[in-house]
């Protein structure tokens, strides 16, 4: 099958964006299928980044001078572009730029967990969480001595939401779910999340890392308290992660770093903490990132969200078509015909997922191997790794042959 088989998007023409898709190894045109990691970067977001550098660069909030004042404004207003793109009526005092999805995470735990959690809280989780969100919780309760459950995963790859309703109770003063699981693909039903936890006046904390770059996200239908997403799984730069979080509530907390930027007035007792977002984004922020993220929400809405979901959805229901034909490997997560997220977690029986990564890269085929960030649900699978094929704007179903005949390849090699 060509490029032009989806039905959504023109794929041809999105790949001219992309020139490290144009990469070959041993002869081979990469078949880059490791998206839900890092997806690749756009020539608008590159050119933005190097226009930047070339044209703006300079400290934010900080000078009088004219440079400083483009930067400043530019820098700003990436803010509230990113609050539109998902759905913060609050712009950009609600938008605190981070490094990535595991320190907005680490942001809330600290700056909210440590002075708010005691002995006689609780903590939800569920047992699908990234180690971002698991481990996070999980020493931040060792701290307050706080008590993290877990929300059951069915052997279908869903949540027990009935479980979900058991353990959230009066006592809960989190629950931190992942929207899509990075390893299954089961979309979460977040909002009924909220519902759940908010009934209990407790916060609700979303992990979009996996859902933001590739869904409409509105956190406000959602309900959300918080929400995480990273820059560089949605055609955006590295080093640029985004924390959501209703005014409010960014209001009562600390900060969580201290220093320049992040202050109001600072005698030699004490200090004042500056407006928000800024009252989180201490030192001289993620200033080029944050304009190439805006620019990246620019790229993916000119495309359409609705219509990424779709190609996406697309391909992991074919991929999941194509490798439950093989006898001999196993997928993890809702089956065929159920709504998940653009991946496909699996096994060849008998090969190490390791191996199977590696082998596949001599057929310039990029899959992640491992657990994935997730060692208590590959536990609970009662697997030690996985390979994991994950999908964007930018893969075909041609891609998902060649994953196929690669798989094939292996099988022979190791039969």
């Amino acid at each position: 099958m060509g490029h032009a088989e989806s039905e959504v998007l023109d794929v041809e023409r999105l790949r001219e964006d992309f020139p490290i898709l144009q990469r070959e190894f041993g002869g081979e045109q990469v078949v880059y299928l490791d998206n839900a990691a890092t997806t690749q970067t756009p020539e608008p977001v590159v050119e933005t980044i190097a226009d930047y550098y070339r044209t703006t660069n300079a400290n934010v909030h900080r000078g009088l001078h004219q440079l400083s004042q483009e930067a400043s404004v530019a820098y700003e207003d990436a803010h509230d572009r990113v609050a539109e793109f998902i759905g913060a009526s609050g712009e950009r005092e609600e938008i605190v730029f981070t490094k990535n999805t595991t320190e907005s995470e680490n942001l809330v735990a600290y700056a909210w967990g440590l002075n708010e959690l005691g002995p006689e809280d609780e903590v939800v989780l569920t047992e699908m969480e990234h180690h971002a969100s698991l481990v996070t919780w999980q020493q931040i309760a060792k701290k307050t001595g706080a008590t993290c459950r877990y929300i059951r995963v069915d052997e279908d790859g869903t949540l027990d939401m009935d479980h979900a309703r058991e353990i959230i109770t009066d006592d809960t003063a989190m629950v931190s779910v992942v929207h899509v699981s990075n390893t299954l693909g089961t979309v979460n039903p977040v909002s009924e999340l909220a519902d759940i936890a908010h009934d209990h006046d407790s916060y609700i904390f979303v992990d979009g890392a996996q859902s933001v770059p590739n869904r409409p996200v509105d956190v406000e239908a959602i309900d959300a308290d918080f929400l995480a997403f990273s820059g560089h799984k949605m055609a955006g730069p590295t080093g640029i992660g985004v924390l959501y979080g209703k005014k409010h509530i960014l209001e009562e907390m600390e900060p969580y770093l201290y220093g320049g930027e992040m202050i109001k007035k600072v005698t030699f007792e004490d200090a004042s903490w500056n407006d928000l977002p800024w009252k989180f984004e201490a030192g001289t922020p993620v200033i080029a990132q944050g304009i190439a993220l805006a620019e990246a929400c620019d790229y993916l809405d000119n495309i359409g969200m609705e219509r990424i979901q779709r190609h996406e959805e697309q391909l992991a229901q074919y991929t999941l078509e194509q490798l439950r034909e093989e006898g001999d490997v196993e997928t993890y997560g809702p089956s065929v015909g159920t709504e998940r997220g653009g991946l496909v977690s699996f096994n060849l029986d008998s090969v190490h997922a390791h191996d199977l990564s590696s082998i596949l890269n001599d057929s310039a085929v990029a899959i992640r191997a491992g657990d994935h960030c997730t060692q208590p649900l590959h536990d609970k699978m009662g697997v030690p790794a996985s390979a994991r094929a994950s999908f964007y704007i930018y893969n075909t179903r041609e891609e998902v042959d060649k994953l196929v005949s690669a798989i094939d390849d292996a099988r022979q090699l190791f039969a």
